[in-house]
């Protein structure tokens, strides 16, 4: 049954208004994040981290963003410095997968071919070593190699596959300030810790997804380095170290029962950049055992 011009006019005016207060809601949590957080109750914390860095300055660049997640709390050192992000942007563009399959634009059952004259990369992963081009792959398999095995290959594949200039958007609206800044895999701790809290939010409105994401980033082939190794291996830790010549990040939520938090730790110039994720991430985890 067809509505009337009078009964359409209404449900368009609306739907208009119903897309103004959901943008206005996604700007609103945007400005939320960028806000400063509030420190009271991790000042010491702060001022360990502090000198820790500061003990470091003439080897390199350190940025770190922490968050404690049951109040709200939290700081940053170095947070907005930028600094290339290697594989641990990997995170942020599988949730973006995961988003559009949540709302039902892209489905993990599609396939797509592997195009070695685009998609080739060395480093990590097992793509390079078996797959002839043209092959195919989901992009459930991808999202899974990407995270786990941080493939180089599956990266380039999802990026091609959902496009950068979207990617790029969407951690802008996640409250990403540096966002392939020149076109250049650059980011924040900030940002990164901003990335994190999304997919968090993200298990929350959608359980299944949320967690499979978190589940690979749980059991990565790199859970001795970075920030699990600051803490006891009874604790769950969803990670995404990342890593050129002389650059070393690790980003995590660490799942500690009454007292997880986000940490985000991004480093270059260090010789040692991972032992030294290793002891910021051991000072966050007695500082908030402390707490408990």
């Amino acid at each position: 049954m067809q509505s009337s011009p009078a009964v359409r006019k209404k449900a368009r005016i609306a739907a208009l208004l119903v897309c103004l207060i959901l943008l206005g809601l996604s700007v609103t949590a945007c400005s939320v994040f960028r806000k400063p957080l509030p420190q009271q109750g991790c000042e010491a914390l702060k001022q360990q981290l502090q000198a820790y860095v500061q003990s470091r300055a003439e080897e390199g660049r350190i940025g770190i963003y922490f968050r404690d997640l049951k109040e709200g709390n939290g700081f940053g050192i170095n947070e907005q410095e930028p600094i290339a992000a290697a594989s641990s942007i990997k995170a942020p563009i599988v949730l973006y997968l995961f988003q559009q399959v949540a709302d039902g634009t892209i489905s993990l059952e599609e396939e797509m071919a592997y195009q070695a004259a685009t998609d080739y990369s060395s480093g990590t992963g097992v793509i390079q070593f078996f797959a002839a081009d043209g092959a195919p792959y989901s992009l459930g398999v991808l999202a899974n190699l990407a995270i786990t095995l941080s493939d180089n290959i599956a990266w380039h594949m999802l990026e091609r596959r959902l496009g950068k200039d979207n990617i790029a958007n969407y951690l802008r609206s996640l409250g990403g300030t540096t966002v392939y800044p020149e076109g250049q895999n650059i980011s924040t701790a900030q940002d990164m810790g901003a990335y994190l809290q999304a997919i968090l939010d993200f298990r929350a409105a959608q359980p299944e997804l949320g967690e499979r994401l978190i589940d690979y980033m749980s059991h990565t082939i790199w859970d001795q380095d970075g920030i699990p190794n600051g803490v006891p291996a009874e604790v769950r830790v969803a990670h995404k170290v990342g890593s050129l010549q002389q650059v070393a990040n690790d980003i995590g939520i660490v799942f500690l029962e009454n007292r997880p938090y986000i940490l985000a730790v991004m480093t270059d110039g260090l010789q040692d950049g991972f032992a030294a994720i290793t002891e910021i991430s051991r000072m966050v985890y007695n500082y908030q055992m402390q707490k408990q």
